[in-house]
Order: C-alpha cells, then structure tokens, then sequence
C-alpha cells in the first residue's frame, strides 16, 4: 500500500454559495445547454429566443421563447456557433464553496474531478460532461489560467454545466490538502505513474487530479497526490486530449468502485 492517509478536521459550518462572479450575462445556445439551465433553478433567465417556439425546450415556472429568426440569433452568439435556433441568456451561475460541493455522501462511492490549469474551453466542457456522466460530485478548477464558464463551455458540456457544481480556488494546492481533509485520496494522472489506474490500489473516496494539456500536472500538484497513475496507451500514442484521458478514468474509477460496492 503506497498510499499516504491524511485527515483533518473540517469546520462544519459551511455557506451553500459564494457571491456570484462578476460581469454580465452570457448567451448559452443549442438544446442541450438550454435545456438544462432552464431546468436549474438557481439559474437567472434574462431572455430566451427560439426559431421555433413551439418546438423549444421550457420548464415549469418559465416563459415561453420570444419568436425570431435565425439571423438575430446568430448577431448575439460567437461566428459560426451551432445554436440550433436557440439561444438563451442568463446570469452566472453564483460559485461553489470547495467544502460543500464536495463534501462526501454516505452509502455510495464519492469522485471529484480536479483540473490543475486546464485552458481549453471544449477540453473544460467535454470533461464536465463525462463528470456528470459518470456521478461527480464536482469539477474543482483554477481561477487563473482557466476559462470561464461561458456559451462554449456550456456547449461542450451537453447541459453538465448546470448540473456538476464547477467549483474555482485560488490555490489548487491549498484545495487539495483541504480535500484530503474532507477524506479523499487524491490520483494523479500522470504518464510517469508507476502503475496503470486499474492496478493502483485505492481507498475509498477519489479525486482524480489532471494536468495541463501537454504539460500534465505541475510539480507541487503531482507531490500533493497520494498516488500517481497511468492509462495504459499504446506507445506509439501514449498521449491521450486531457478530455479523453478524463473520460476514460472516470469510468474505470466508476467500475472499480461499483465492482467493490457490489
């Protein structure tokens, strides 16, 4: 067992939200995304547009979309996004304490993805989406040199944005040695691992710790790990996009965990 248990007390009085971020409102666009952030309630809906009102996705307690044609649409949204004839304007959605989105349910298997630096949009959408796929329950993130959670990442996210808590610290370091004390392990993603994922022990709780596209983790993010880990690639392609790598972690760490629950 190559495994280092930290655990420490954790003040349990703990706020639900940080005030909101600054700046305006943003567009989300195509269905998916609009759909979801309609159905979540904290989010705050300034407008809502459809080529097809009839056709459009609502929910309770929310209006119908204003009729307009494509091309309005298309004035409000970034060159050639694929909106669908949708388009909806929102609020930010308030930020996440650390502590209270992650804290760990009893009676079933607890997995927070953390993201040291990850830049891309798509690359952020895509693995919020495998997060919510897979029963995160967040997606811990840089403040800097990280994007914000705009219409691409929505896009990317298929509607995960407004369903996994996006959580967004300071310091990822001081972050994981918080979620230590709330009593997870910390895996690493790292080429340099010296086992593959499946053969890394592990105990209980999870966070899965990925770096930087091309760079991988920094060096006081791979020391604060508990363990590093490899995805066992062909070596001819031993590089997987941080998006891909994402997804195929989260399954094997959802596999394990129902294999040893069941």
């Amino acid at each position: 067992m190559w495994f280092r248990l930290v655990r420490r007390s954790i003040n349990p009085r703990m706020t639900h939200r940080k005030p909101e971020r600054s700046g305006g409102p943003i567009w989300l666009f195509g269905r998916h995304a609009v759909q979801a952030a309609l159905a979540n309630p904290t989010r705050i809906v300034r407008r809502y547009w459809a080529v097809d009102p009839s056709a459009a996705p609502t929910a309770p307690g929310r209006e119908r979309p204003e009729k307009v044609d494509r091309g309005r649409i298309d004035t409000v949204l970034p060159k050639g996004s694929v909106h669908q004839g949708l388009a909806l304007q929102v609020d930010a959605l308030p930020e996440h304490e650390l502590e209270t989105a992650c804290a760990r349910l009893p009676g079933r298997p607890n997995l927070v993805v953390a993201l040291d630096q990850i830049t891309d949009p798509h690359n952020l959408g895509a693995i919020l989406r495998s997060a919510a796929a897979f029963g995160a329950r967040a997606v811990v993130t840089t403040e800097r040199h990280a994007p914000e959670a705009n219409a691409v990442v929505a896009k990317a996210a298929s509607g995960a944005l407004d369903i996994v808590p996006l959580v967004r610290v300071g310091n990822l370091a001081r972050a994981m040695e918080q979620m230590k004390g709330l009593g997870y392990w910390l895996i690493g993603l790292a080429d340099s691992g010296a086992k593959s994922l499946a053969e890394t022990d592990l105990g209980g709780d999870v966070v899965l710790v990925l770096g930087a596209e091309g760079e991988g983790l920094r060096r006081l993010t791979a020391e604060r790990c508990d363990a590093l880990a490899r995805l066992p690639t062909d070596p001819r392609l031993p590089a997987l996009n941080v998006s891909n790598a994402a997804a195929v972690a989260l399954y094997e760490l959802t596999r394990r965990s129902s294999l040893s629950s069941g």
